[in-house]
């Protein structure tokens, strides 16, 4: 996948060698490597793949798989469809997910940060955008006000 962007140890980095293909169409040909797939074919054959669910696929019929489940790629079919922040955050919160947890589709710089707080750890930003640019948006806010995946207390309450 070309223009990824990783966190390790909290420091986001590009990746430049990432072994995962995205697969969006359930009937294409299938490349070798290692696959991320749609849900409705991934459910056919869990052992292989990670997987990518759309904004309408439930998050919580994979809890079965964590274990063996490599990675989850949620999509942002649209900037303007946050759908997948929910997805993320409750995979994270209610869940307990702690693997690769992917960010694909429609990803721009600007909500990199946000993507971030809702427990997204790594983010393949759109291929027109520089992945150089898009690394300063994970830079984003100095002071949250509200909870999130890194900092479940409000802000009152660090005081």
């Amino acid at each position: 996948m070309n223009n990824l962007l990783r966190l390790e140890a909290g420091e986001a980095r590009i990746v430049a060698d990432d072994p995962w293909t995205l697969i969006r169409d359930i009937e294409a040909e299938q490349p070798a490597g290692q696959l991320i797939v749609p849900l409705a074919r991934w459910l056919e054959d869990p052992q292989q793949h990670g997987v990518w669910l759309g904004p309408d696929d439930e998050v919580e019929c994979l809890k079965p798989w964590f274990a063996q489940l490599p990675l989850i790629a949620l999509d942002f079919p649209s900037f303007r469809d946050g759908r997948a922040y929910s997805q993320a955050y409750l995979l994270r919160t209610r869940l307990g997910w702690t693997g690769e947890l992917r960010a694909v589709g429609d990803v721009l710089r600007d909500q990199l940060s946000h993507m971030r707080q809702c427990g997204f750890d790594s983010f393949a930003v759109r291929e027109d955008k520089s992945v150089e640019d898009a690394l300063k948006g994970l830079a984003g806010m100095s002071v949250l006000y509200g909870r999130s995946v890194i900092e479940p207390r409000p802000l009152f309450r660090r005081r």
